[in-house]
């Protein structure tokens, strides 16, 4: 078998790997900050915005899951509480979610778009 037959086939697993990993990936929980940095909005905008969303589950009876995260700050880990929660949960929360603000409204309306 020659370099290049070998090479085309690490390169076609690798990309399947990846594929796997990334479905993996979406599939868990995230916070709700993450749902709404991942949907394209800024990091103000995110914290503004899940402190919201936050309000929602809690008058939903969301209750995500309670797990820690390293949080490193000069080489020092730091745990740090987190709740996380299922895109469906994030759905739900976000669908009950009534912003004030103009800029979270159309941030509302483009999450919306992308969570459908």
């Amino acid at each position: 078998m020659s370099k290049a037959i070998r090479r085309t086939r690490r390169a076609t697993r690798r990309a399947a790997r990846a594929v796997l990993r990334d479905r993996a990936r979406a599939n868990r929980p995230h916070s709700l900050a993450s749902y709404v940095l991942n949907g394209g909005e800024t990091a103000e905008t995110a914290k503004s915005i899940s402190a919201g969303l936050r309000t929602a589950a809690k008058k939903l009876g969301l209750t995500g899951k309670a797990s820690r995260t390293r949080r490193t700050v000069d080489g020092r880990g730091r745990l740090r509480r987190v709740v996380r929660y299922t895109a469906d949960q994030f759905r739900a929360a976000l669908a009950a979610y009534r912003p004030r603000k103009q800029a979270y409204i159309a941030a509302r309306a483009r999450l919306l778009e992308v969570a459908a």
